[in-house]
């Protein structure tokens, strides 16, 4: 009798430590204080500069909203999210406060009028420059507000509420005008749902094909229609002086933008049916241009839904597309047609036409050029000069040519790899044209263009550089770049025929911060913020851009962090690689030196660095490209491989310096980094423990391509399930924990990646760990659930890692 109680007891006990297990943590839980600091601190105000150099405009923000804050009232409907109480999107990062800097003066002024608890968006100076409107989110609306930099005061401008849920919510017109949308209706009127539907959702396909992604957030149902209709309704209101006046009839407008001359309207209104495939911005739609009073003056196009886009990554559907005003001229639209019926693989000479037709639109469009890649977009300079793009997405490959109009020529500039950093030219300055239109800034006579690039790629790191670039000779001469020890780009050319500059600096120990500088005058840079470090507790933790090959050959790069005060002597350190896998068509590409070892470490709430303060080594941003290995060949044919080569040589690396412990080593990484995870445990023995984050886990859920990989399944059914670790679940056996939030938003991560693979793995007898975030989307945003990962992640390592025997 005794016996049999005993073996009750021990039975319950087992029982309990089993219950206790499973729900461990079912509270938040808050990292060590210094992570838990780190993570709050609060960032340096992001800056806006007027073009004339005299004022700045501070926005300051909070760095995270509560959960409660994330658990407002959401509808999910159309590939959209939205806070049905007012009319807007309801996952948005807000700022909290202004300031207003007069650089002149070097005095920075508080602005009066701001709403309390204020939730401030969408913000853009008038014309002018001397006001600046922004959005406030109140639990109810979305106001209009107006900054007089003058007075330095904000005042409530709108009398109607915004509908912001399309986005695009206004545009100034002149100074004293603003056009915006408006709701129609007030949030007690949205349809109410039945109890009992008219009938069953059915939907039905009549042999036309319709691959489609996997968006989340559909429509899914009658109900699911009469919502959107009903949030994404809205009115133009054209506001002069604070007097209000409709501008045409209410309409699902997706789109809006103002003519050069601004007397017209560009408008992209969505038309039923609405698909239950796609999202709205998929919906099919009608373009027309309309003048400032919403009068119809032009039909541009009927399109239909893009359920019918075929797929395949440089294929399009046999319709126009990119419609735009062309910033040099008062009042021209251009648009983009297949000429290979949008199909890559069909024989043509040239892909696409440009059109373009001018006001009063009532003439036949004109061809302006043809492209022999896909269409990319134009940046407009003047008559003489415009810069035409064209890309391959397949093929990695951008070209860039010179378009004349006045002639009607085009001819080739440059063209290169999408993956070739170091031979990337830097983008076209520019400058405000008379429509106030920002088009190409040119130099010495118009010879040369000004071309700034903001990485600056190079086999010594990134150093961003400015240079000019010949129309004739096709060169670029670099006439200034960072120099090594810092990192500084170029913000903004204040003047181009002076080289006035608006740049920011920052090093590993000085944190960013603004100057203007003049490289003809070469006098000293001012300093225009003084911006202090958020980050105390990381002075003196040791940063460091390593360099190592892969048995292949290839060579890589990552940021190596190291505790402070560390030296090689104190012996091996558990070591935390963090890493995001990437595609290239070229061992060359994938070899090139990315980001700076003289950057200011700054801190996310999905950085790995804050456990360098727990004695952690951590291998940030480590390279894992995934290189095609013939011409015929993809990068994705030999995956798993590639992954294994790329981390055996970190660890091999890490572990001959002696920096790292080869039996303390974990991996981890985010959505495609977390597919990186769970595949590099699954294929190897090499780690102690793993964190995937928001992961994809089964190729066959995303069936029409997914990343780079534009195969479809059927088209390549041994390549998904091969890189899929869920068919390999019964081999993890390495403890890995699985992150996800339970409102994931991203295409392809649906949180039943997580799910399912946590269920094999326990099925199959790993150890596995799933935390599901409540109201977190593919990003993490709450602060509980922000620190309480961090915990968790913390936990992890001291359990598998560091304390691994």
């Amino acid at each position: 009798m005794k016996m049999i109680k005993h073996c009750l007891i021990a039975l319950t006990l087992m029982i309990s430590a089993k219950l206790v297990i499973a729900q461990d943590a079912a509270n938040y839980q808050t990292p060590p204080k210094v992570i838990e600091d780190l993570l709050l601190a609060k960032p340096t105000p992001s800056v806006s500069i007027d073009g004339k150099a005299i004022w700045m405009l501070l926005s300051e923000r909070n760095s995270y909203p509560t959960v409660e804050e994330l658990g407002q009232p959401e509808i999910r409907v159309a590939g959209l999210r939205l806070n049905p109480n007012n009319f807007s999107p309801s996952r948005q990062t807000f700022i909290n406060n202004f300031l207003l800097k007069n650089l002149k003066e070097n005095k920075v002024y508080a602005i009066s009028g701001l709403p309390a608890n204020l939730l401030a968006g969408s913000v853009t100076w008038s014309p002018s420059e001397n006001k600046i409107a922004f959005t406030h989110t109140s639990n109810s609306k979305v106001e209009l507000y107006v900054i007089d930099v003058a007075t330095k005061k904000a005042s409530l401008v709108s009398k109607k509420a915004l509908n912001t849920v399309l986005g695009s919510p206004y545009t100034w017109i002149d100074d004293n005008t603003i056009l915006y949308k408006s709701t129609v209706s007030v949030a007690a009127n949205a349809p109410k749902k039945p109890i009992t539907p008219k009938g069953p959702t059915i939907q039905q396909s009549l042999g036309k094909a319709a691959p489609s992604p996997t968006y989340q957030d559909l429509i899914k149902s009658p109900y699911d229609e009469q919502l959107f209709q009903f949030y994404a309704t809205a009115q133009l209101i054209l506001n002069k002086n604070g007097v209000e006046t409709l501008s045409g009839n209410p309409c699902i407008l997706s789109s809006f933008s103002l003519s050069p001359d601004k007397k017209y309207l560009l408008q992209k209104q969505l038309q039923q049916p609405f698909s239950y495939l796609v999202t709205a911005n998929g919906f099919p739609s009608k373009m027309l241009v309309t003048d400032l009073t919403g009068k119809k003056v032009k039909v541009l196009a009927e399109l239909p839904s893009t359920e019918g886009t075929p797929s395949g990554y440089d294929n399009t559907q046999n319709v126009p597309r990119s419609f735009d005003w062309r910033d040099d001229e008062a009042a021209t639209i251009t648009w983009a047609e297949p000429l290979d019926s949008g199909l890559i693989k069909k024989q043509a000479e040239y892909r696409d036409a440009i059109y373009a037709i001018s006001a009063p639109f009532d003439g036949s469009a004109k061809l302006l050029f043809k492209t022999k890649l896909r269409y990319g977009g134009t940046t407009w300079g003047n008559e003489n000069i415009a810069l035409v793009n064209e890309i391959s997405r397949s093929k990695q490959l951008i070209r860039v040519n010179l378009f004349n109009s006045s002639k009607g020529s085009i001819e080739l500039l440059f063209e290169r790899n999408q993956t070739d950093a170091y031979g990337n030219p830097g983008s076209p300055v520019t400058s405000k044209n008379k429509y106030g239109r920002d088009v190409i800034t040119t130099i010495d006579n118009g010879s040369k263009l000004l071309m700034n690039n903001t990485t600056g790629s190079s086999p010594k790191g990134d150093l961003p550089f400015l240079a000019k670039f010949d129309l004739t000779t096709k060169q670029n001469e670099i006439i200034w770049r960072c120099n090594e020890g810092i990192y500084e780009y170029i913000v903004d050319v204040l003047d181009a025929n002076n080289l006035t500059l608006l740049s920011r600096k920052e090093s590993q120990k000085e944190v960013p911060n603004y100057y203007i500088k003049n490289l003809k005058l070469k006098i000293a840079d001012q300093a225009i913020t003084n911006f202090t470090n958020p980050y105390p507790a990381l002075d003196g933790v040791i940063k460091e851009k390593i360099k190592y090959k892969r048995a292949d050959g290839v060579d890589l790069t990552g940021d190596l962090y190291l505790p402070a005060g560390y030296t090689k002597e104190k012996g091996p350190l558990p070591l935390v690689i963090w890493a995001y896998p990437r595609e290239f068509n070229s061992a060359a590409d994938a070899a090139q030196i990315r980001g700076s070892k003289d950057r200011f470490t700054t801190l996310s709430w999905g950085s790995p660095i804050y456990y360098v303060t727990q004695g952690y080594a951590v291998l940030d941003n480590a390279e894992m490209p995934i290189v095609a290995s013939g011409k015929d060949k993809k990068p994705n044919d030999n995956f798993i491989d590639q992954l294994k080569l790329n981390a055996e040589s970190a660890i091999i690396h890490l572990t001959d310096l002696g920096i790292a412990d080869k039996n303390k080593i974990a991996v981890g990484g985010h959505s495609y980094g977390a597919f990186m995870t769970a595949n590099l445990l699954a294929h190897t023995n090499w780690f102690k423990a793993g964190i995937a984050r928001s992961g994809a886990y089964n190729r066959t859920l995303t069936p029409f391509g997914f990343q780079n990989e534009d195969r479809t399944y059927w088209q390549a059914p041994e390549l998904y399930n091969a890189m899929s670790p869920f068919s390999y679940a019964d081999k993890i056996k390495t403890p890995i924990l699985l992150i996800h939030g339970e409102a994931d938003d991203n295409t392809g991560t649906y949180p039943i990646n997580s799910e399912r693979l946590f269920a094999a793995i326990k099925g199959n007898g790993g150890t596995v760990r799933f935390v599901y975030l409540p109201y977190e989307a593919h990003g993490y945003r709450g602060k509980e659930n922000v620190l309480h990962t961090l915990w968790e992640q913390f936990q992890w390592l001291e359990k598998y890692v560091k304390g691994t025997k």
